[in-house]
């Protein structure tokens, strides 16, 4: 426990400004650091391994690459990025190929974001001790070379469910990735249900959400995805969850075949992808592998990361909806403030607690008062 209180207080001084979540504006200073660098050897130090999906996919894997070559840029670094072989249909071999690739190539740092990672890296990080292996939304592995960072995504999600209803929007809907099986889409989806729940109470009014995973098993955009949320706008559903990578793109094009469909995004700010995102269920990738990075650094492995499993969530600042693109009418910044406080103080408590599989039978056993899920 005094590794783990060590590392938050770190990440308090470090992620002061998460709470803001500049976001992929387009004076975002990330944007400005290149994508690809020349090594003087031909090494590269730090790599990234990415998910499914592509590197720019405006979520996951770009949240993470925007850490490390940050953090790489800052400090004179080498860094490279490796796409797994057969793209959505990558397999443990391919992630394989490409970890061994970049140790290969020099590197001495590996960031893995996304669950599939796990037995890859598992792999790799047992046969190169010496390597130090990041496991974004992992888990611990048993392994003093590995540190996995996990976050409390339900409370980004939650923010977003409340937020929408505050603003007005009565009819919504929730995409995810994973095909109901990643645990971080999961959390996200339960506690967007939870906020839509909670401020459905405040203005006594019922809320429905069209809920599926029915095309989000790779995370990629596809015409059935874009055919089926196009159908729920038809429907009426007035806002829709875009919760995994590339699926986002789908359900923007839905919108824009609307008048008046809107999106949330999520992991990172998307307000600058599309003028139909309303805001961004959050957290605070790029920041939370510069952390891990820079304590890499300072030679603090052993002390505070190795086989550690961080967690970090509102109280760390690394979840909630970004206030620097703030769009939303009814529902203030400063209300958003307010509830956040409330969820660091413990005066709302927001559970994680989700069922081996998820399905109309399990929301359906929740008790929502105010809100119907209509799970496809």
């Amino acid at each position: 426990m005094k590794k783990f209180l060590g590392i938050f207080l770190a990440i308090t001084v470090l992620m002061t400004s998460i709470i803001g979540f500049a976001g992929c504006t387009p004076t975002d200073p990330y944007d400005a650091i290149p994508d690809e660098v020349t090594s003087a050897d031909g090494k590269y130090e730090l790599a990234v391994v990415t998910d499914v999906g592509q590197l720019k996919d405006k979520g996951f894997n770009q949240g993470t690459w925007e850490g490390v070559k940050k953090y790489g840029h800052d400090n004179g670094i080498s860094y490279k990025y490796y796409q797994p072989a057969n793209g959505d249909s990558a397999t443990d071999q391919d992630r394989i190929d490409a970890m061994n690739l970049a140790i290969t190539n020099g590197a001495k740092v590996i960031v893995a974001p996304g669950f599939l990672q796990a037995a890859a890296m598992t792999t790799v990080a047992t046969a190169n001790p010496t390597v130090k292996f990041i496991f974004i939304d992992g888990w611990a592995l048993g392994l003093d070379n590995v540190v996995a960072v996990t976050y409390q995504e339900e409370q980004s999600g939650f923010f977003a469910g409340y937020a929408a209803v505050m603003e007005g929007y009565t009819k919504l809907g929730y995409t995810g990735g994973g095909g109901g099986e990643n645990p971080a889409c999961n959390r996200f989806g339960y506690g967007y249900v939870q906020g839509a729940e909670a401020a459905a109470k405040v203005k006594n009014v019922n809320v429905e959400i069209r809920y599926s995973y029915q095309y989000g098993s790779t995370f990629s955009a596809s015409t059935e995805l874009q055919t089926q949320i196009s159908g729920w706008y038809t429907a009426g559903t007035e806002v829709v969850f875009a919760c995994g990578g590339s699926m986002f793109s789908s359900v923007v094009s839905a919108a824009d075949e609307t008048t008046n469909g809107k999106v949330i995004g999520v992991d990172v700010d998307q307000s600058a992808s599309s003028d139909r995102v309303i805001t961004s269920a959050v957290k605070g990738l790029r920041e939370s592998v510069e952390l891990c990075l820079s304590k890499i650094y300072a030679n603090k492995w052993d002390a505070e990361l190795a086989d550690a499993n961080l967690v970090l969530g509102a109280a760390d600042k690394a979840t909630g909806l970004p206030t620097a693109t703030w769009s939303l009418k009814n529902f203030k910044v400063s209300d958003y403030e307010a509830l956040f406080q409330d969820v660091v103080d413990g005066e709302i408590t927001i559970s994680n607690t989700l069922p081996e599989t998820i399905n109309q039978a399990w929301f359906d056993s929740l008790g929502l008062t105010k809100v119907t899920v209509l799970y496809e």
